[in-house]
């Protein structure tokens, strides 16, 4: 396994291509999201749709407290009764939204947030209940909260599946500097419990690059996390981006690792995780090997939303919340982002969409070659030509030859059928499809994107 992970680990390239860009969770990216999509435009999207499952992703945006480094959309309070005046505004989304959707199935829930948990167990079972009465769910759907409270039972009788923890770091000093501090042995106990009431899928997020870390440190979480035995384990790129994000700002720039301590952080995680037997899952996910994730990889399956690396490729997925985003059909469309706004909105419109795009049929098939990229390394351009009924090499005459660099790196094979990136760039895959984005040029010296490393 050691001889394998090596490969991702060529210094001299990384350093190379490690430059700025889209994480690709949609294509074309947030940033071509505008105001000129209409309501009107969102109802024909679902009439237009092929799609009858979906995918619905909820917002929570509360917060007990603010955790200097994250970029989320949250509400920070203490105060619980804000919860129900965001309940009673969403339940008007819910009902407005479902009644676009009385054809389809749901397959898969997912709330994030802030902190779903932030909510009350009658809060909880209130608004599971309301999308339960209003959407159609599949018998075996799958159920997946991002979660800090011993909620377990409680959770799991409601019909969730999956849990997500914010775990980051387990190292004292972070995670006073990063304003989260949590108890390891608590969230230790609550996966175990979590696992004996019947919890199928468990995922803990980890975070390198934070304030403090070290090699010494991040050995320490990274040894934990496996003593947890979790599923699965999202591993993350702090992105310090203080012009955009105002709680970063309380994060020096001296504390930080510089480039080369966190690039052996990150090699130091990736090295360990696979030693622990998990398989490396896109660019920054880890998988146990008889996790859905991992036979989605092996099968060719694998899709990427914007909630990450994901099974469920075939549904049209519904954001409801504040600063939510929707993909139905070929649209994309986001919620306004300001709690108070939100509320106007609903009152005013029963919805709070606030932008999108109408994806053009470019759109679409460069948005496929993306995906199929990020998600599988791969792409048949047979395939691509036969589905679009195109001439792949005509098509992209003027981006094939942007892969040049990374061909002669010896990080992507570019034949007459196919596309392969190779393993040693799989953590350069970003900037490899950059090559096909036909927006990127309008922001190549924008800082709008987290680096790669």
């Amino acid at each position: 396994m050691l001889m394998q992970v090596n490969q991702f680990f060529d210094r001299t390239l990384l350093n190379k291509y490690n430059t700025s860009g889209p994480r690709y969770t949609s294509y074309p990216t947030a940033l071509e999201f505008h105001d000129q999509m209409s309501d009107q435009d969102f109802v024909q999207a679902v009439k237009n749709s092929p799609n009858r499952e979906l995918s619905l992703y909820v917002h929570i945006p509360f917060c007990h407290s603010l955790c200097y480094y994250c970029g989320c959309n949250k509400v920070i309070t203490r105060h619980r009764n804000k919860a129900d005046t965001y309940l009673e505004y969403l339940a008007e989304e819910i009902n407005s939204r479902a009644e676009l959707f009385t054809d389809y199935t749901v397959k898969q829930l997912h709330w994030g947030g802030g902190t779903p948990s932030f909510l009350t167990h009658t809060q909880i079972t209130k608004l599971v209940s309301l999308l339960k009465e209003q959407f159609t769910f599949a018998d075996h759907v799958e159920m997946s909260i991002e979660i800090e409270m011993n909620l377990a039972e409680h959770l799991f009788d409601l019909g969730f599946n999956r849990l997500s923890i914010g775990v980051q770091d387990i190292d004292q000093k972070v995670q006073e500097t990063i304003n989260r501090v949590q108890s390891t042995e608590f969230i230790s106990d609550f996966i175990a419990h979590a696992k004996q009431v019947g919890f199928n899928s468990i995922n803990i997020d980890l975070i390198y690059g934070l304030p403090h870390q070290t090699i010494e440190t991040f050995t320490k979480t990274l040894n934990k996390a496996h003593e947890m035995d979790v599923d699965r384990i999202s591993l993350f790129s702090y992105a310090h981006l203080p012009s955009r994000f105002a709680a970063q700002r309380k994060l020096r720039d001296e504390w930080l690792p510089s480039v080369q301590e966190k690039f052996a952080l990150m090699k130091l995680a990736i090295e360990k995780l696979c030693d622990f037997g998990y398989d490396f899952i896109g660019m920054d996910h880890f998988a146990k090997p008889n996790d859905e994730l991992s036979i989605a990889q092996k099968d060719g399956t694998l899709h990427r939303n914007f909630q990450g690396y994901t099974t469920r490729g075939g549904c049209d997925l519904l954001g409801l919340g504040v600063s939510s985003i929707s993909n139905i059909g070929t649209s994309f469309s986001q919620n306004v982002k300001d709690l108070k706004t939100y509320y106007q909105e609903i009152e005013k419109k029963k919805n709070a969409q606030e932008k999108g795009v109408i994806l053009s049929n470019d759109d679409v098939i460069r948005g496929e070659v993306i995906r199929e990229l990020m998600c599988n390394l791969y792409l048949d351009k047979n395939a691509i030509s036969k589905k679009y009924d195109i001439d792949f090499a005509k098509y992209f005459a003027d981006d094939l030859p942007l892969l040049q660099t990374f061909i002669d790196d010896g990080l992507v094979e570019d034949s007459s059928n196919f596309i392969k990136v190779a393993q040693k760039a799989r953590l350069l895959i970003r900037i490899i499809c950059m090559s096909f984005d036909a927006y990127m040029k309008q922001h190549i010296n924008q800082q709008r994107f987290s680096r790669v490393i």
